[in-house]
């Protein structure tokens, strides 16, 4: 479903910022995976994200998904194929305008646009049964604006509205990290649910290396713009927070900063 050839990136090539965010990545993603990403700040992590999303482009190497060529395709082209919660509850959603315009603007995403209505009696209905399914009660709230939400309702908005579309890719960028405790357990939960229900192909990244080691059936570990662990299955689940942490100083002889960062 998604494919990563010798993805190479530099950022400010050829001056003293110089930075090398991807070397050479090869990362494939089956149809349904789930793929939790960890590593310091700067492994590359979000550059990887950003490369699906065609955010950035690479310098060289390939993107596929689903078996097409999207290396070169802008971002709002590649809408239709990829959906993205980030981790600013602000940025998935647009504040001034009320809970079912922005679902229908999701529902529209990577599709063309006319003057028909963008909001009918039956598309209302279903936007009410799909809000059913949080169990926050927005479903009550169709006309009250997303602005007004707290941080938890507004993550759990944009983690449905992006997978309205049915995307080939879902990406979610430390989507649960600005939320206390006790909402962040909601929306992982959520995110567990919809994309179980839904056979989403995923790929989360994460600081929190419990959450990683607790969701999803892969797990990769970033450090210095490459992929220097990955884990499935029952290795994958056998796995602890130590072991993790032991698995990075070994393989990179990494500080006690890296380490710090990684928990």
């Amino acid at each position: 479903m998604l494919e990563l050839k010798n993805v190479h990136k530099t950022f400010f090539p050829n001056s003293i910022n110089e930075r090398v965010a991807l070397s050479n990545i090869n990362l494939d993603l089956n149809d349904g995976d789930f793929v939790t990403v960890i590593g310091s700040n700067g492994a590359g992590k979000s550059t990887v994200l950003n490369t699906v999303a065609g955010k950035i482009s690479p310098d060289t190497g390939t993107v596929n998904i689903a078996g097409r060529n999207v290396t070169r395709l802008k971002d709002f082209k590649r809408a239709k194929y990829v959906g993205r919660v980030f981790q600013d509850p602000m940025a998935g959603t647009a504040p001034d305008l009320t809970i079912e315009q922005n679902m229908a603007l999701a529902e529209r995403r990577g599709m063309s646009r006319g003057l028909a209505f963008g909001i009918t009696k039956a598309k209302r209905l279903r936007f009410a049964e799909e809000l059913e399914l949080l169990e926050l009660g927005l479903e009550k709230r169709l006309s009250a604006k997303v602005g007004l939400l707290s941080g938890g309702q507004r993550q759990a908005l944009s983690l449905l509205m992006a997978t309205f579309s049915k995307p080939k890719i879902l990406l979610l960028d430390e989507h649960t990290a600005a939320l206390d405790p006790e909402r962040a357990r909601l929306v992982t939960d959520l995110t567990e649910k919809v994309v179980a229900e839904q056979k989403l192909t995923t790929l989360m990244v994460t600081h929190n290396m419990g959450q990683a080691l607790e969701v999803g059936n892969r797990l990769i570990m970033m450090h210095d713009g490459e992929i220097i662990l990955d884990v499935s299955g029952e290795e994958k689940s056998s796995m602890t927070v130590e072991d993790l942490l032991a698995q990075f100083a070994n393989i990179k002889n990494a500080t006690v900063s890296d380490r710090t960062l990684l928990q």
